[in-house]
């Protein structure tokens, strides 16, 4: 019997668990942004892999990770919230890679590092 790679794994579980029944790109924002919601377990730390226009974060910063952004900031990016300057900042969750956290919290950032990366968009 043929096992199945990580990624097709990776496949099923984003197709079966966090896109289901999502159609629309509304749809698939809220899959994601719940899947989220429950999944990531806050705190955690992690470090910014990328520069993003929009996000203070440089390459090797390390980051809290305390919450998800609002759903409103997410409708077509996933967002996270850390401590920035005496205040909470949403920064791009495909910015960061976790390196203080549960395995499950491992896996759906990498979920949705996956997910970005094959060029799906929200």
């Amino acid at each position: 019997m043929k096992r199945r790679s990580r990624e097709e794994e990776r496949e099923q579980r984003i197709t079966m668990e966090i896109v289901v029944d999502a159609y629309t790109p509304e749809e698939q924002a809220m899959g994601w942004y719940y899947s989220l919601e429950d999944r990531l377990h806050f705190p955690f730390v992690a470090r910014c892999i990328a520069e993003r226009s929009i996000s203070p974060l440089r390459v090797g910063d390390e980051v809290d990770v305390v919450g998800m952004a609002p759903e409103a900031e997410c409708q077509h990016e996933m967002f996270v919230l850390i401590p920035w300057e005496r205040r909470t900042l949403a920064v791009p969750l495909v910015q960061l890679k976790g390196i203080a956290m549960d395995d499950q919290t491992r896996q759906v950032i990498e979920d949705w590092h996956y997910w970005v990366a094959q060029g799906y968009e929200l």
